[in-house]
């Protein structure tokens, strides 16, 4: 089906022939009627599926077919969304596919000076995206309102709620127009997303793509158990024995993603940290130098990585376990996209035992194990440990078998 069927107009699709996109993905093809419609969408559809651009298409042709010329450009769509990443992507895609509209879109965020944004904002735009956060410090300082506002999309709800949102998005909604039309996408919709939606929306049409219980089938799931003090070396280890080019790596902590990018350093990995605690300047920088291989490996904490989207991205490797087993999902839903080839490997010690159970009652499988290799798991903790939070018991050192160092060929390729 080409994107002319859904009824996107000439200028949007030399846009998107520009940039390469030849027929629509199964969001887009159930979302842009109802939105070209002017129906209020509940949406739930995972990362990686062409979620932005369900809506980014529909906003810009119903926002340039209906621009009176002439007049002062004012805000008449706000995109909220929690993180800066996501922000800077979801702008980014605004002006690829609007290039041919003379619309005109600015994203604002904090941790940065806000003086180029106001500025930008002063010139007159059509389409905001914004962080709650800096949003509602720029409306309490009289730099924007909303009250122009006719399309209001709140992307990755969950993770709004996740991060302790739900005030900031209380306040934003307090001064948006009564009349609108709003679009609302999740990727998992818990009871609490469904009572926002329903504070939200307007007689919503639903649209469920892609449920997150289900995982990419094109995408190789393994898992390796060994002891927490080990999971580094057998990072290095899996990096180099696999010949791994590139990976995204997902930690639990900041301090996490720290260590783990000094301890690859150290090794002679180039690796990069991207979270919450680095400026604005150092994540986009790593998050560039990963895109074009300067750096072997990017780091990263699930909040920071939410918005991270990286073309021919083979390799995800969870060296802590979420302990939400949605988040597994996502984590892994960065690679093997548009067809391409996808391998995830995920660590898993003994306190860990109980998410990977709740890892793969949700996807509904099991993950093979990967046992040859050179750190074997070899402490353990009582039954339901996790779950009491009693210390882990060690077992007592037992020694490797001879021919496990991590520089030689033990170690099977799977």
């Amino acid at each position: 089906m080409p994107f002319s069927a859904l009824g996107i107009i000439d200028h949007l699709r030399k846009a998107l022939a520009e940039e390469g996109y030849n027929s629509p993905t199964p969001i887009q093809k159930e979302a842009i009627p109802v939105i070209l419609e002017g129906n209020d969408l509940l949406a739930c559809a995972q990362t990686g599926t062409g979620k932005t651009a369900a809506f980014a298409l529909p906003v810009l042709q119903r926002l340039h077919q209906s621009r009176m010329h002439g007049e002062k450009r004012k805000i008449r769509c706000l995109v909220l969304t929690p993180t800066r990443e996501l922000a800077i992507q979801i702008g980014e895609s605004f002006t690829a596919y609007g290039r041919h509209t003379g619309l005109i879109n600015t994203v604002i965020f904090g941790g940065v000076n806000q003086n180029p944004q106001t500025a930008r904002l002063v010139r007159g735009v059509d389409i905001l995206v914004a962080t709650p956060g800096r949003l509602l410090d720029l409306i309490g300082q009289g730099h924007l309102h909303l009250r122009d506002i006719e399309y209001f999309v709140l992307d990755e709800a969950d993770r709004m709620l996740d991060m302790g949102f739900i005030h900031d998005i209380r306040r934003v909604l307090a001064v948006l127009p009564k009349k609108r039309q709003s679009l609302f996408f999740s990727a998992t919709m818990p009871p609490e997303i469904i009572k926002l939606s329903a504070a939200i929306l307007h007689n919503p049409k639903e649209v469920m793509v892609t449920p997150v219980s289900s995982t990419v089938e094109i995408i190789n799931q393994q898992i390796l158990f060994v002891d927490r003090e080990n999971k580094n070396s057998l990072l290095a280890h899996l990096l180099k024995e696999r010949n791994i080019e590139s990976a995204l790596v997902f930690t639990r902590t900041k301090h996490g993603a720290d260590k783990v990018a000094r301890f690859l350093a150290h090794h002679d990995i180039t690796a990069e940290a991207i979270h919450g605690n680095k400026s604005q300047n150092a994540r986009q920088r790593a998050l560039g130098n990963f895109k074009t291989r300067q750096t072997r490996v990017l780091v990263a904490t699930d909040i920071a990585a939410r918005g991270i989207d990286i073309d021919e991205l083979e390799y995800v490797i969870n060296i802590d376990l979420p302990n939400i087993p949605e988040t597994y999902v996502h984590r892994i839903g960065r690679t093997g996209r548009a067809g391409n080839r996808g391998a995830a490997y995920s660590f898993c010690n003994a306190e860990e035992k109980a998410y990977l159970r709740d890892i793969e009652k949700l996807i509904a499988r099991k993950i093979p194990v990967i046992e040859d290799h050179p750190f074997p798991m070899v402490n353990t903790i009582p039954e339901n440990a996790a779950a009491s939070k009693q210390p882990a018991r060690k077992v007592p050192h037992q020694k490797k078998p001879s021919g496990t160092h991590p520089g030689n060929s033990h170690w099977k390729r799977k």
